[in-house]
């Protein structure tokens, strides 16, 4: 497989330094905290089921955020995030494995590592309870995501197709979250979701990531069967605990 082919510019960039990027000293052993269990908390407790997203910038936002992230991260609980999501690709995100490892100290909601992890060895970067695989760029998913439940991460595998999801499920994924991003021209389509939803067994947990913006974009996405909103830039523009409370509809 060749990971770059067809993809925008700016894709081509991030996966050039991911692949320059060495991984951890020691092999992680994780005892991960929930996702799913988190996620379906938060719809018995009245919200919507919210990854909120801990990103200083991206290749696809204007400017770039320098907020404490810890700080950025107890704002989205206190807005009724059901999980937490933070960027760890330093060159293109702003991330890094030290902004993780101090969020996850300070909040008790599950944190999912978002970042372009493409050896196994990345995967020892840092501790955290659920890490992001993208199928387009893995060739052996299924000995990535074997790596990672070795180490006790939970892998929530990123897909944009229907085939892709079915290969992500030949792979014995579990976690499966939906890009509504083409990482081709990188638009957003909601319907990509819906499609590739329509489509997925009702054993797997869903997660709709990219372009929800609004309490309606997040109502479509739950009515195609959404178990999880993965948020970012909707809740990182402007007052982020207020964001999030309009979008997990949780009273000021």
């Amino acid at each position: 497989m060749n990971e770059s082919e067809g993809v925008a510019p700016a894709i081509e960039s991030i996966l050039a330094a991911a692949r320059e990027r060495e991984g951890g000293d020691e092999r992680v052993a994780v005892d991960a905290r929930a996702l799913p269990a988190a996620l379906s908390a938060a719809e018995a407790d009245g919200r919507v089921p919210v990854i909120a997203e801990v990103k200083p910038t991206s290749p696809t936002t204007d400017g770039r955020r320098d907020a404490d992230p810890v700080d950025l991260a107890e704002a989205m609980v206190e807005g009724g995030a059901a999980a937490l999501s933070v960027l760890t690709e330093p060159a293109h995100f702003g991330g890094s494995p030290d902004a993780l490892r101090e969020v996850r100290a300070a909040v008790d909601v599950p944190v999912l590592r978002k970042d372009f992890v493409l050896e196994e060895a990345q995967l020892d970067t840092v501790e955290a309870d659920a890490v992001l695989l993208i199928a387009r760029f893995l060739d052996d998913l299924d000995g990535m995501i074997a790596a990672a439940r070795e180490r006790g991460f939970q892998a929530l595998v990123e897909v944009h197709t229907v085939a892709e999801l079915d290969r992500a499920l030949a792979a014995g994924a579990e976690l499966v979250g939906v890009n509504n991003r083409d990482l081709a021209q990188l638009d957003v389509d909601l319907s990509t979701f819906e499609q590739v939803a329509s489509e997925a067994p009702d054993d797997v947990t869903l997660i709709a990531e990219s372009g929800i913006g609004s309490p309606e974009d997040a109502g479509r996405m739950r009515e195609a069967g959404a178990n999880g909103l993965l948020i970012g830039s909707a809740i990182m523009d402007g007052d982020v605990a207020a964001n999030t409370r309009r979008l997990t509809g949780v009273a000021a």
